[in-house]
């Protein structure tokens, strides 16, 4: 895989971003007093490279035609999105210590009818690649160059209807059509290969005729690489990104009881600066 798309001043930046989101993500999840740390952390690096380095969007014409879609299938990781938007500029970060408060644009799912930059409303699983689908196909019969990028989580893809979306992909021949799994290995009521297995997860992928990069999903050269190498590839591509539930907070790291669990005032302080240290901000 090529290197040549970003510089170390780039990676730095972006590890810089990661930490100032997953403060947000922390914040903005104790203050609401409910929410989905776990998830949210682990998708953090592919968030930020995807909205700070690689789609190309416009935050000051959030429906611009042109722009690249992005879709968080898995939803409930939305406080990860949300900080990203209002650090690209969509809205005032302020905003973010109004989450799943009643009339806040910032819902416990997102909504693409409140949120500025969101592109699809989600909640229930399995959806977005679906929806991922019909986006690269519209690109197509409008004879518009936009990429479509789909988030799914790992515990997600248990669901039947993404392998029938991955099928039409395949059938459709999806050029401009990029899925992202955050493999962080745990769902919401334990670990992954324990409930339902997912794996070989490369080679069921391969198997409906996409292509396949495997990296670490925390890091950003890798992360990076995989996004500029999937969109060069013309071809549906997966990134499994091999990633940590609660990345960066270590009572929250490979521990199911933080997939939905917001952290008291001590907790808070604790997530926030081991988030500091940990980082490079």
């Amino acid at each position: 895989m090529n290197h040549n798309y970003f510089t170390q001043q780039d990676v730095e930046r972006l590890e810089a971003q990661a930490v100032q989101i997953r403060k947000d993500i922390v914040s903005m999840i104790h203050d609401a007093g409910a929410g989905h740390p776990g998830g949210s952390l682990s998708a953090v690096e592919i968030i930020t490279a995807l909205y700070f380095h690689v789609m190309r969007i416009d935050p000051a014409r959030p429906a611009w035609s042109e722009r690249d879609r992005f879709i968080l299938s898995k939803g409930h990781s939305c406080p990860a999105l949300y900080a990203a938007l209002a650090r690209r500029g969509y809205f005032d970060p302020a905003l973010l210590g109004t989450l799943r408060r009643y009339h806040s644009i910032l819902q416990g799912h997102p909504d693409m009818n409140k949120t500025p930059g969101v592109d699809m409303t989600a909640g229930s699983l399995g959806n977005g690649l679906s929806a991922g689908v019909g986006m690269a196909l519209s690109a197509r019969l409008h004879r518009q160059d936009y990429t479509t990028y789909v988030m799914l989580g790992d515990g997600e893809i248990q669901e039947g209807l993404v392998w029938e979306a991955a099928m039409a992909a395949n059938h459709h021949e999806l050029k401009n059509l990029i899925a992202i799994v955050d493999c962080n290995g745990v769902q919401i009521n334990g670990w992954v290969n324990d409930i339902m297995t997912v794996e070989p997860l490369a080679d069921k992928w391969r198997a409906f005729g996409w292509r396949v990069l495997e990296i670490d999903g925390h890091d950003m050269k890798e992360v990076l690489t995989a996004l500029h190498t999937a969109k060069s590839m013309r071809h549906h591509t997966v990134i499994l990104a091999r990633t940590v539930k609660g990345k960066g907070v270590s009572f929250m790291e490979d521990d199911c009881a933080w997939h939905g669990s917001a952290p008291n005032d001590e907790q808070l302080i604790q997530a926030m600066e081991e988030i500091r240290k940990g980082g490079v901000a």
